[in-house]
């Protein structure tokens, strides 16, 4: 599965020293810790477990298995903080979170793992002196204050609150950090979360199942390898200040994307219906390209050829996972 990543591969000179990898378990986190090892950055992958599965679908089994993983739970700050002492820790990528439908079940779990959680990770570069630390906000935080056209969500709350704790952190300690809000991601690994039906598509069309995608019109195609990638780049140097930036991938018709499947696949009953996902589907990620070093930006062909080709490969090799409810 290395080729997956090879185009993402970066200088391993662009670091220092270890980056620590929170949520390395979720989709984005696993395309982080897989570009990171390819490359020959030391890598410290923590999450709630020890679960690999999704980096396994990325990097192989083997690779997978070589990884210094740490289970750390983010909602403790002395055990997070000795993992950053003791792997050496000389920047930071925090991808640990609760996905918007885990908040509205549990509201108080989201807000100790998603807020409690970042504010442990920055608490933890100002007390070692890590001055390249890059969290994952959301674009759910575009949706307050509330009125807007926008869905408000107790994960969108969180999201904004950390982006604030960020700020002030820096204002207060002079403690840099990067926001990223990402858009829908797509791709290998993304088998959760209410965005994460047009992977879902995709993978039923390998399986041989039928699948309808409940959303239609415009969506923003994130491709898993350039969100990874953003979040890389963003770690590679020290910023100045607590900026914030929309990440967003290409703005296309889910229509379009089914359609490049059913090239590939011909057979599959795939399809998309229901009201426009109710989010912005093409934020302007401009700044960001300007504020941090380039990255590969993924279109939506390459994409969604890649994820498929993934899937199949998985398939050929016995281990294709089973389709997310």
């Amino acid at each position: 599965m290395r080729g997956l990543v090879d185009k993402f591969l970066i200088d391993k000179n662009r670091f220092d020293g270890t980056v620590m990898v929170t949520g390395a378990g979720g989709c984005i986190g696993a395309w982080v810790v897989a570009i990171l090892h390819a490359s020959g950055v030391k890598v410290a992958a923590m999450d709630m477990s020890e679960d690999r599965r999704r980096a396994a679908l990325i990097m192989g089994e083997e690779a997978a298995a070589q990884l210094a993983w740490v289970a750390c739970d983010v909602t403790d700050f002395a055990a997070l903080k000795a993992q950053a002492e003791a792997h050496h820790a000389t920047a930071i990528i925090h991808l640990a979170g609760l996905q918007v439908p885990f908040c509205a079940a549990n509201p108080a779990l989201g807000a100790r793992v998603n807020v409690e959680g970042t504010i442990n990770i920055l608490q933890t570069a100002r007390e070692l002196g890590i001055k390249r630390t890059v969290y994952a906000s959301s674009i759910a935080a575009l949706a307050l204050p509330p009125g807007g056209p926008y869905k408000e969500t107790l994960y969108g709350a969180y999201k904004l609150a950390n982006e604030h704790s960020a700020f002030v952190y820096w204002s207060d300690w002079q403690v840099p950090s990067i926001g990223l809000r990402p858009n829908v991601v797509y791709g290998l690994g993304r088998d959760q979360g209410m965005s994460s039906k047009n992977t879902t598509a995709i993978h039923a069309a390998v399986a041989g199942r039928e699948y309808t995608v409940p959303y239609s019109g415009d969506y923003s195609w994130l491709y898993a390898g350039e969100a990874a990638a953003a979040f890389i780049a963003c770690a590679s140097f020290e910023p100045e200040g607590a900026p914030v930036f929309d990440l967003n991938g290409r703005c296309e018709k889910l229509e379009d994307g089914m359609a490049i499947v059913r090239e590939m696949a011909p057979e599959a009953n795939i399809r998309c219906e229901g009201a426009e996902f109710p989010f912005p589907a093409d934020l302007d990620e401009s700044d960001l390209r300007a504020f941090v070093p380039d990255y590969p930006a993924i279109s939506l062909r390459e994409g969604v050829m890649d994820t498929y080709q993934g899937f199949a490969a998985l398939k050929a090799e016995g281990r294709l996972p089973e389709l997310p409810e």
